[in-house]
């Protein structure tokens, strides 16, 4: 059975038959209804979010001279772990490498940046973008068993 539809109240306007629909600002009295800004342009990139692009940046510039890098996975983490291994207990690390082992058959070899360490120690944007991508060739020297300059020639150029 169908239910029936009740007839439209007696004192409601009618829409307009032609032509678009006026906008009309919200029920709250908080300004037009609909979005600001199309999709795909962000309104605004978080900290993290613009960190994790700079880390996203130095690893695709060095997989581009060193293709063995597209194993490695790239990570970000706020903070080091307290029980990290650290030879002095005053310097706190600032990117990590956690080899996959002789095997190979464990999970895959993995550079860890640590985020706040390197936002603490940078001024201004371009020193972060620059230290960002120093950490990550110093890890992956040691990974590939180089020396930085050798993994990148403009380490250490400012």
């Amino acid at each position: 059975m169908d239910t029936p539809v009740p007839p439209p109240s007696q004192g409601a306007a009618a829409a307009p038959a032609t032509g678009p629909l006026p906008r009309r600002r919200d029920r709250h009295g908080r300004g037009m209804r609909g979005p600001i800004a199309p999709p795909q342009v962000p309104l605004s990139v978080s900290r993290s979010d613009a960190f994790d692009d700079l880390v996203r940046d130095a690893a695709e510039r060095l997989e581009r001279r060193w293709p063995q890098l597209a194993e490695v996975e790239f990570a970000v983490q706020d903070v080091p772990p307290t029980n990290a291994d650290t030879p002095d207990d005053d310097v706190v690390p600032l990117g990590r490498l956690i080899s996959a082992g002789a095997s190979g058959k464990g999970p895959r070899n993995r550079i860890v940046v640590y985020r706040r360490p390197v936002e603490i120690r940078a001024k201004g944007r371009d020193e972060r973008a620059l230290l960002v991508h120093e950490v990550v060739v110093e890890q992956v020297a040691e990974l590939l068993g180089l020396s930085p300059e050798n993994v990148d020639p403009r380490y250490g150029e400012e």
